[in-house]
């Protein structure tokens, strides 16, 4: 058993507590979360900070970690997913090479606070690791495909990768609304209408998205031409892209919409008169190092949504750290404050990926982790910020 006394206390579904005490046993269980010592029997162990449940990353993909530092920042969306299909074409990397990278961001995560990963694989590469991890993970087993005449094929392939994951929690999930034809999406939607299918799917990274939906315009027709696809057959929508494909999407699962660079208010609006469980995930670190800027993540707040953190991958961002991003956000939105940022970090990604009953609070009985947030300044995020696993 362990007893932990910090300045504070955040145990995300009470009202931060001062000068907290969190007393685990000896497998992380919480047994007690007070502030009242005398309740406690052994040590105290004093510390520096704010206590909190383990971080949940809700977007990552571990299987890009090998191409770390080998994109370069700043060059936008089309010309990013461009680099990463050469690469994967082009530079052949070994499986080894790809697991090691894998390996060595899962630990990453793990070191950074890390309980639980949402994860996007596009091969069954990662399976081993995730299997082996102390992180929770599920996999998104992404389908994709802009060729209408693809769409069995590729679903298909996908059930087959899903089956690899197992017994690890995984489902098939959407890519991305320019690379998945409305056939495909209809396959996913079919999959998802009769069972559990957790969906993630990449929203509105960068303006041309939009522009390519509404007009036809725009830097994606340069893709389609880089992967040789005749898109002859796409006709305008005369709307942004989440507005196109949020009806092709299953009222029966929880929706995570990710990045959301380029989501306005009319977006969100729209996407509220639908009858879908849709969560907003955000990766600001990746958003600044593609696209060089952010989502106005001030539009999500108080809409009643679900909103969760992310890291993206190694190949988008620095580190994998989801006090990092907490960090970006709060240096450009700084009315955010670090009770919420907390709560997007641990419960509502717990929530999303169904595992609130163990992780996300501090409760008694629960095993979340426990992480030491030192180095702030009046509640506020520095550059001294850093983050300890305690549990």
């Amino acid at each position: 058993m362990k007893s932990f006394r910090a300045d504070y206390v955040f145990p995300v579904y009470a009202d931060p507590i001062k000068n907290g005490i969190v007393t685990v046993d000896d497998n992380g269980k919480i047994l007690a979360v007070t502030n009242d010592p005398s309740t406690i029997p052994g040590e105290i162990e004093q510390l520096s900070g704010v206590l909190c449940p383990g971080f949940i990353n809700t977007h990552c993909h571990l299987e890009l970690s090998h191409m770390k530092d080998r994109i370069a920042p700043g060059n936008g969306l089309v010309n990013f997913v461009k680099e990463v299909i050469s690469m994967r074409r082009n530079v052949v990397a070994d499986e080894q090479e790809v697991i090691n990278g894998a390996i060595a961001a899962d630990e990453m995560m793990y070191n950074n606070g890390i309980v639980a990963v949402g994860d996007i694989a596009n091969t069954d590469v990662t399976a081993s690791v995730k299997k082996q991890s102390k992180i929770y993970y599920h996999t998104f087993v992404e389908a994709m495909s802009f060729v209408p005449e693809r769409a069995q094929v590729v679903f298909d392939q996908a059930l087959q990768t899903l089956e690899a994951f197992k017994p690890l929690s995984a489902s098939i999930t959407p890519h991305a609304p320019y690379s998945v034809s409305k056939e495909l999406f209809r396959l996913i939607k079919k999959h998802s209408d009769t069972g559990k299918n957790l969906i993630s799917i990449h929203n509105q990274e960068c303006e041309d998205e939009n522009k390519f939906y509404r007009y036809k315009l725009g830097a994606f027709n340069d893709l389609y031409k880089f992967l040789e696809i005749d898109i002859e057959y796409f006709k305008p929508q005369a709307r942004n892209s989440i507005q196109s494909i949020i009806p092709l999407l299953s009222n029966n699962q929880d929706i995570l919409l990710v990045h959301n660079t380029c989501t306005n208010l009319k977006d969100i609006y729209f996407v509220k008169r639908f009858d879908k469980m849709v969560n907003w995930c955000f990766c600001p670190n990746a958003n600044l190092y593609i696209e060089k800027r952010l989502p106005k993540i001030n539009l999500f707040m108080d809409q009643g949504f679900n909103i969760t953190l992310g890291t993206d991958s190694m190949a988008s961002n620095h580190t994998l750290s989801i006090l990092s991003e907490m960090a970006t956000i709060q240096q450009h939105f700084p009315q955010i404050s670090l009770e919420r940022l907390v709560q997007w970090a641990t419960i509502n990604g717990a929530e999303f990926l169904g595992v609130d009953d163990n992780l996300g609070t501090l409760e008694k009985g629960k095993t979340p982790g426990l992480n030491l947030i030192s180095g702030l300044d009046n509640l506020k995020i520095t550059t001294d910020t850093k983050v300890r696993r305690l549990i």
